[in-house]
């Protein structure tokens, strides 16, 4: 028999659901058609906030998807946030933005040892902008595998999203696939990658955050199919 699977609420929804039911509760003593509208953006809050579990690829050395979204970009030999301060030579970016429907729970890309968390404060540009990268609000991670292998990743801030939370720290050790994160609301998410990595996404693809691979660290010098790079 089909079961329908209802995903939980991540904690950091509850205060805004409650606001938002509130608010709906005031307009309803006035009218009771705002009273309906306001009940609906409960409803669209409560949705935001879900935090869906997911079944993460098992195989050592593949890169996840930190966010739902769509691949906005992909860019060769890209700057790197300073902060992060990763190895110099070229790195490849993939863009996902997140719009207000998308999945905000953030997932680790790559499992090892988080050596650098720097949160870094900055502009509210819209998150589709290619500037976004470097002039918006960001928390930029870079994570290290046993086998001394980095990539990094951020959550950017956006127009609307003006309040990113990070649950981990330099050192902690983490897991592919792991939660580690929300952004609110309507935001994107870069991940850094050597440029000897091969990109398994394209620019328009839509992603699940811990389950679609970005790329593999076991394959190396494959090219880039023309066109996909923007």
């Amino acid at each position: 028999m089909y079961q329908i699977s209802i995903p939980k609420i991540h904690k950091e929804g509850f205060l805004f659901i409650g606001i938002f039911l509130v608010i709906a509760l005031i307009l309803a003593s006035f009218s009771t058609f705002l009273g309906y509208v306001g009940l609906v953006l409960t409803g669209w809050c409560a949705y935001f906030f879900r935090d869906p579990d997911r079944v993460v690829p098992q195989k050592d050395g593949l890169i996840v998807s930190p966010a739902d979204g769509v691949v906005h970009a992909i860019v060769e030999n890209a700057d790197t946030p300073p902060e992060m301060e990763l190895p110099e030579g070229n790195w490849t970016r993939i863009s996902i933005f997140l719009n207000v429907f998308n999945v905000h729970v953030n997932r680790v890309p790559l499992g090892g040892t988080i050596t650098k968390s720097i949160y870094h404060p900055g502009k509210f540009l819209n998150a589709s902008l290619d500037k976004a990268s470097v002039h918006n609000e960001r928390q930029a991670l870079v994570v290290e595998t046993d086998h001394k292998k980095v990539i990094g990743f951020t959550q950017v801030a956006g127009l609307i999203a003006r309040r990113i939370r990070c649950d981990i720290r330099e050192g902690d050790a983490v897991r592919t696939g792991q939660r580690f994160g929300l952004i609110r609301f309507g935001s994107r998410c870069d991940i850094y990658l050597p440029s000897s990595l091969v990109p398994h996404v394209i620019v328009g693809q839509k992603t699940i955050g811990g389950e679609t691979v970005i790329a593999d660290m076991a394959e190396k010098g494959a090219k880039q199919l023309e066109g996909q790079i923007i």
